[in-house]
């Protein structure tokens, strides 16, 4: 069984209030059928501007891996957390993920005057918060969370394959591909994968 250290979760301390402030929020792994989900909260540094932020489904794996480096690098300070699969299992993949934007906005070093988030849905917070339907595609914070959030969790994702190779969780990153679908027939489900979900939940009857 793999050790706690393939869900490493970057939250730096110290929060003050800075007027102004805005954090972009999203998040990374709702739909896979293993791991962890994983969020982002952003604040972009205005005299440090970073080009070619976008949804992080519309880059390239190269293209993500090298603006997660620029965004660690620029912004004024960032915030990456998650939910297991043991609290999605638990609380229900929606709910789980609202849990990982609430660890995400809360590990910020830098308290932001106002949050945007991606999506239809906000997470229980005690800041002024925005949802925003595509926000990924609109708002450059929200583009920059979208990055970190799919790096990390990729990264997790080879730790993943690395603890369970036969899965193949580098390839499809926990998705149902049909190669996942195969290996979880074959050799059954691992504990990284989320019991709830339907077709692990088949296999496990």
């Amino acid at each position: 069984m793999p050790s706690k250290k393939y869900f490493p979760v970057e939250q730096p301390s110290l929060a003050w209030d800075l007027p102004g402030l805005m954090a972009g929020v999203d998040e990374a792994g709702r739909g896979p059928l293993a791991g962890p989900v994983v969020a982002a909260a952003v604040i972009l540094d205005d005299l440090k501007p970073i080009q070619g932020l976008a949804d992080s489904k519309k880059l390239t794996a190269k293209r993500r891996e090298k603006l997660f480096d620029e965004i660690r690098a620029k912004a004024l300070c960032f915030s990456i957390a998650q939910a297991s699969v043991q609290e999605i299992d638990q609380l229900n993949i929606l709910q789980a993920t609202m849990l990982a934007m609430q660890r995400a906005v809360e590990g910020l070093r830098l308290r932001p005057q106002k949050v945007l988030v991606d999506g239809n849905r906000l997470p229980r917070l005690d800041i002024l918060a925005e949802a925003i339907v595509q926000g990924d595609a609109k708002v450059s914070a929200i583009s920059a969370a979208s990055i970190l959030a799919k790096v990390h969790r990729d990264r997790l994702c080879v730790d993943m394959h690395q603890a369970y190779p036969l899965y193949g969780f580098d390839q499809h990153k926990g998705y149902g591909t049909q190669a996942h679908i195969d290996a979880l027939t074959a050799h059954g489900a691992t504990p990284l994968h989320r019991r709830t979900f339907a077709p692990v939940a088949k296999v496990l009857r």
